[in-house]
């Protein structure tokens, strides 16, 4: 773990892997639950693959070291806890992770649920970033009409009872250049095999397609 600062003047920690003379890199955005087991492993898969990796802890707006599990009291702390930062502030969280990757390589985000939307914004509300990949990211939709800075890639499950086919069909008519994929029934947090929604399958073809998209525009 290593500690950020963001433009605000507000203290974070990361999680930091990878190796650090990279030639490219990414920020990894965290679910509702925060930088917990999970969301590590995700961002050691990552540096498997070649990448230096900050995943920043967005929770610490409301208070250090928060990790949540996945049972139904979690997921309803982690919606609250979300609901009291500020998208403007997750803005500042992430560039200041980015700022802490290697200099000079290209920078990458990726997200999954709250970080799906986060790296979404990442794509059309700051410059900092190469490509951005979003996975199962709620607030797309509320969000569809802004321009996209660099290439986006989204991903969505079919039977995600939180993001409806009709919210990724809007996203999909507003945002004819971003490259969508829908995984026939998968659920919400396919990608977790800590939750009872996990699909082996989804997953790993999500991840490559990823890994094939950040290989092309990193």
């Amino acid at each position: 773990m290593i500690s950020l600062t963001a433009a605000d003047g507000h203290r974070l920690a990361a999680y930091r892997t990878g190796p650090q003379k990279a030639d490219r890199a990414l920020v990894v955005v965290q679910e509702i639950f925060g930088v917990n087991r999970h969301m590590r492993h995700i961002a050691d898969a990552f540096a498997d693959q070649g990448y230096a990796v900050i995943a920043p802890a967005l929770f610490d707006r409301v208070g250090p070291g928060i990790e949540l599990g996945y049972d139904p009291a979690d997921v309803a702390q982690g919606r609250e806890l979300r609901g009291r930062i500020d998208a403007g502030h997750t803005v500042l969280d992430i560039l200041a992770a980015a700022a802490a990757l290697p200099r000079g390589v290209k920078r990458g985000i990726v997200g999954y649920c709250w970080g799906g939307t986060v790296a979404w914004h990442g794509a059309t509300r700051t410059s900092a970033f190469s490509a951005a990949s979003g996975w199962y990211g709620g607030g797309v939709a509320a969000a569809k009409d802004e321009v996209a800075r660099c290439p986006v890639q989204l991903h969505f499950g079919e039977t995600d009872a939180s993001i409806p086919m009709t919210d990724v069909q809007a996203v999909r008519a507003a945002q004819p250049g971003v490259e969508i994929h829908v995984y026939p029934g998968a659920g919400h947090g396919f990608a977790c095999d800590e939750r009872g929604s996990y699909s082996a399958k989804d997953a790993a073809l999500a991840q490559a397609r990823t890994l094939d998209f950040f290989a092309k525009h990193l």
